[in-house]
């Protein structure tokens, strides 16, 4: 085994280590002590179920509150745990609390596992991400449980208040309002509520920031002027896309999220579907009613995603800021990409296309598979299947009644989702030995 693992490269530990915790997970999830009828669950179901919670999507074939026992429910929250913060993050942290001696492939597994941009320093930012994960999701229970408690007791208040502070800082979008509200309603009955809705935002915004930002705000807080470029780029695209969509919500809407709402609790809701669109996966209204130009705007949200290192998935905001500043070069005639006066390296820009094409094109043939194999509606294949590779989990209400074989392709785009396009990428392809020796070259036409 050891030598195996010394001959694995950093990108192949990742990927079979997330393929092991879900093949682990989606076992203890078929066992009859998991579900509340004490029975076994086909495990397929439960194999969907557990690759959904690894990869922090949340999109779920049964109820989580309703069919899942206490039990099933607690290992449903380690697996989202564990995919949220990420296995070699937590495995990386847990090391070098008890004082064990961290390798130099340990590390550089780690610098993958969270597209850290270099490997210096990367043993003290794993421990600031358990720290600071730790610290965030108690502040977030505490607040949950508070408006919990009175509703369900001390016990069941806190363990709700507990639940959903992870799920939510994970970017996970489980929910346990099942027996409260129905299955399948996440957290519609809480559209009026200030504290839940605040405290769930402000969860999924934290950990979609990324590893990388949160060690870097921290380090500068007294002096701005010396944070990094991706942390501008990531700080300007997440108030952007949170503040304008839900501008634009509200007018694709009318003006009405949902019925009987007053006004300021039609701007939150718009505000929280905008938020929840960064891969977080709950919702305070019902999707299904909401207008196409809605539907397609959150869709476009989803694709878009969270930032690099963080808890959340999509192409990442870093992602499409680069696509955009490549327009803009375009437009003025440059040959360089720059931001915040500073000059982004070309490469950037050939891995931001390569992960936006495969993307598009992952989401446009799990679109088609499912209006094939399904026969549901174009919109609610593609609201899916972005959900899907995005790891979001929100959803237009389809998928319980999909096929096995949908199932199994939204599994595949889950875990696609989760890992990363460039890391499941070089894990199948092997690194090329580069040659020193150039081709001629020549120009083409394009457009």
């Amino acid at each position: 085994m050891k030598s195996l693992h010394e001959r694995m490269t950093p990108t192949k530990i990742i990927v079979l280590g997330y393929f092991a915790i879900i093949l682990i997970g989606g076992g203890i999830l078929s066992l009859p002590v998991s579900s509340q009828t004490r029975e076994f669950t086909p495990f397929l179901d439960a194999l969907f179920t557990a690759t959904s919670a690894t990869c922090v999507t949340g999109l779920i074939v049964f109820d989580t509150a309703t069919y899942w026992s206490l039990f099933g429910q607690v290992v449903l929250l380690v697996l989202i745990q564990i995919g949220g913060l990420g296995f070699i993050t937590m495995a990386m942290a847990l090391f070098t609390l008890s004082k064990r001696r961290i390798g130099l492939k340990s590390r550089f597994v780690m610098q993958e596992s969270i597209a850290a941009p270099q490997m210096g320093g990367i043993i003290r930012l794993a421990r600031f991400a358990f720290l600071i994960t730790l610290i965030v999701e108690v502040i977030g229970a505490v607040l949950l449980s508070s408006r919990f408690i009175p509703l369900f007791g001390v016990a069941k208040g806190i363990w709700y208040g507990v639940f959903h502070a992870i799920s939510a800082f994970c970017n996970a979008g489980f929910d346990l309002m099942g027996v409260y509200s129905g299955p399948f309603t996440s957290l519609t009955a809480f559209a009026g509520d200030p504290v839940v809705n605040l405290t769930v935002m402000f969860l999924i915004v934290f950990g979609g920031l990324g590893f990388f930002v949160w060690e870097n705000l921290w380090l500068h807080r007294r002096d701005k002027r010396h944070f990094s470029l991706q942390t501008k780029i990531v700080l300007l695209a997440t108030v952007t896309l949170i503040f304008v969509p839900a501008a634009l919500l509200l007018a694709f809407q009318d003006g009405t999220m949902a019925e009987g709402m007053s006004r300021p609790e039609q701007g939150m809701a718009a505000l929280f579907q905008s938020v929840t669109t960064r891969t977080a996966g709950y919702n305070t209204v019902d999707l299904g009613e909401l207008s196409s130009n809605s539907q397609l705007l959150m869709a476009v949200l989803m694709l878009a995603g969270g930032s690099p290192g963080s808890t959340a998935g999509g192409i990442k905001t870093t992602t499409v800021v680069v696509l955009i500043l490549c327009l803009r070069a375009v437009f003025q005639r440059e040959e360089e990409l720059e931001c915040f006066g500073r000059r982004i390296d070309k490469s950037v820009l050939k891995d931001a296309v390569t992960i936006t094409t495969i993307y598009l094109f992952f989401t446009l043939a799990g679109t088609m598979a499912l209006c094939q194999f399904d026969g549901v509606p174009m919109m609610s294949a593609l609201f899916e299947t972005i959900s899907a590779i995005a790891t979001v989990g929100l959803t237009l209400g389809i998928t319980p009644d999909l096929s096995g074989i949908s199932q199994i392709i939204l599994i595949f785009l889950m875990f696609f989702g989760r890992v990363g396009c460039m890391t499941l990428l070089y894990a199948i392809v092997e690194k090329p030995s580069y040659n020193i020796s150039r081709l001629p070259q020549e120009k083409i036409a394009i457009g």
